[in-house]
């Protein structure tokens, strides 16, 4: 019985998510706006809240992130797309961790290690318009390989 224990164990671990997706995780919701995402890597899912959900976007916004890295991230980086009615608004990268410059302590972590993050994130100041926005965002190192990824709804009302 143990056997078959650890074999199920094993199958679910690195067969991904089941039934092919990662569920769906509330980031904030406060005062007419929702903010949901579910991980597009299938083999990782990761913890991401806001903790000032609000309408007017804040120049440092507050964020707790966690994740346990599959690849080392000597260098990070974050493509960000912005897509309203199915059309692409706003396509954007950042560089996170640079190897001359690293912005947060996590910065030159390995494969293996437990990222945690809570504090601000710079970002510009603007009112988020009433609307459904989906957000595209993707972490990945020097190597271009997927450090996490995900798929955000916006809900304004």
């Amino acid at each position: 019985m143990k056997g078959f224990t650890a074999t199920l164990l094993v199958c679910m671990l690195l067969g991904g998510s089941p039934g092919g997706a990662w569920p769906t995780h509330l980031a904030c919701r406060s005062g007419g706006l929702e903010v949901f995402y579910q991980s597009c890597d299938p083999l990782q899912d990761f913890g991401l809240s806001i903790d000032e959900c609000s309408r007017e976007l804040k120049p440092n916004l507050s964020i707790r992130f966690g994740l346990i890295l599959r690849e080392d991230i000597r260098q990070l980086f974050l493509d960000v797309t912005l897509v309203s009615k199915g059309v692409s608004v706003l396509n954007f990268s950042y560089p996170i961790c640079e190897e001359d410059f690293p912005k947060f302590s996590f910065c030159g972590r390995r494969k293996g290690e437990q990222i945690y993050f809570a504090g601000p994130v710079n970002n510009p100041a603007f009112d988020i318009l009433q609307g459904e926005y989906e957000i595209l965002l993707e972490l990945y190192n020097e190597n271009h390989s997927t450090v996490a990824c995900a798929n955000a709804t916006v809900l304004c009302s």
